[in-house]
């Protein structure tokens, strides 16, 4: 049997991001340079990725050991990479719009036109 396109969360995300009249991110992006790792949607000229957490309350894949690890090791090496990874679970969808709005603002062009540098630590 096909996989339809999107989870139901992730079709909620997507309906979020047109109703704000947001860019559509790239679906399934690929970020890591030696593992299969994904984001579940993101805009890598941005380097700003969004992960649909899908059952938290039923002790699904991202709460429970094994997977919550997993999760913290790939969002671990994203920040490492200089990605900004916003995570939600179905409760906090309608946070989306306003937390990507933040986000492009702190990774866009300041306003006199030069790149915004974050100084290293």
């Amino acid at each position: 049997m096909k996989r339809p396109p999107f989870t139901p969360l992730e079709f909620q995300l997507v309906l979020q991001l047109k109703a704000a009249k947001l860019p559509m991110p790239i679906k399934e992006h690929h970020f890591h340079p030696t593992k299969a790792w994904r984001f579940d949607f993101a805009y890598p000229e941005l380097r700003i990725a969004l992960e649909v957490e899908g059952g938290v309350w039923k002790q699904g894949r991202h709460t429970r050991g094994g997977g919550y690890t997993e999760d913290c090791a790939k969002y671990n090496a994203a920040a490492t990479l200089g990605w900004i990874v916003l995570r939600y679970p179905g409760g906090l969808l309608g946070n989306v719009a306003a937390d990507l709005r933040a986000c492009i603002t702190l990774r866009t062009p300041n306003k006199v036109g030069g790149p915004i540098n974050v100084p290293a630590l």
